[in-house]
């Protein structure tokens, strides 16, 4: 499988396809990886499109990756990481392959790294998909705290040389902030890219962040009903549609 080697660690990547390139951030929260795409072989079908088959079937090359240290990358952490940190694979990924201009599409926490990735680059992104975008729930403010600290300890077990205090100043980073944790309302109401949206509707995916994205974004498409088989096809194209129609000119 194909390698990213950054400074404190590697990166592991597949590329499916070819056309204008679309990054994907899969969903898992910090266990982000690219087999979330696919549907388990044991166990309920995913809700969501296997964006992997779908986008190189439509004529896009499709990027898929493990987030550092989920699936089979590993980096190091440090007190100062943080949406930062992902942000900067992120890009360093696309200037690796090549690609100078690309979509963006996250499920879960990929939601926010869509929004970061438009922060830090916005010259380089031409579109943005958000599905179930992770946010504060104010009924279960405890909900990312508590499972960073699960993750946390897991991960401490696993690798013992990284410390307790590397991991609560990460988590800090990550999580303290509101809304998508990772940029301000300012930024989303300014925000330069168009995007499509699939509402999230439970506690890691609050139906309120996803009605503030939806109030906020500029220019931003919404498809409410897109969960599970009934709707999969829809969900697929439009989605498909709202790309193509973004990479004319590109």
């Amino acid at each position: 499988m194909p390698t990213l080697k950054r400074p404190d660690g590697e990166i592991r990547y597949e590329v499916h396809g070819s056309g204008f390139p679309v990054l994907l951030f899969a969903p898992g929260g910090l266990r982000s990886r690219m087999e979330m795409w696919s549907a388990p072989t044991e166990g309920p079908p995913r809700p969501w499109v296997d964006w992997t088959k779908a986008l190189p079937a439509a004529g896009f090359t499709a990027i898929a990756m493990d987030q550092r240290n989920a699936g089979r990358s590993r980096a190091g952490i440090g007190a100062d990481d943080g949406w930062h940190s992902y942000a900067a694979d992120h890009l360093a990924l696309m200037d690796h392959l090549g690609f100078g201009k690309f979509h963006v599409l996250g499920g879960c926490i990929g939601g926010s790294f869509c929004l970061k990735a438009i922060e830090t680059a916005p010259d380089r992104i031409t579109a943005a998909v958000l599905q179930n975008p992770i946010g504060l729930n104010p009924e279960h403010p405890e909900y990312f705290p508590e499972s960073h600290a699960e993750w946390a300890a897991a991960l401490r077990a696993e690798r013992p040389e990284i410390t307790e205090e590397a991991l609560a100043g990460f988590g800090r980073n990550m999580w303290a902030r509101d809304f998508v944790f990772c940029v301000d309302r300012e930024f989303v109401r300014n925000c330069p890219v168009p995007a499509f949206l699939l509402p999230g509707t439970d506690i890691p995916h609050p139906a309120a962040t996803s009605a503030e994205l939806a109030e906020l974004l500029p220019e931003v498409e919404v498809l409410t009903n897109w969960r599970g088989p009934d709707h999969r096809a829809e969900q697929e194209q439009r989605v498909l549609a709202f790309l193509k129609a973004r990479t004319r000119g590109s």
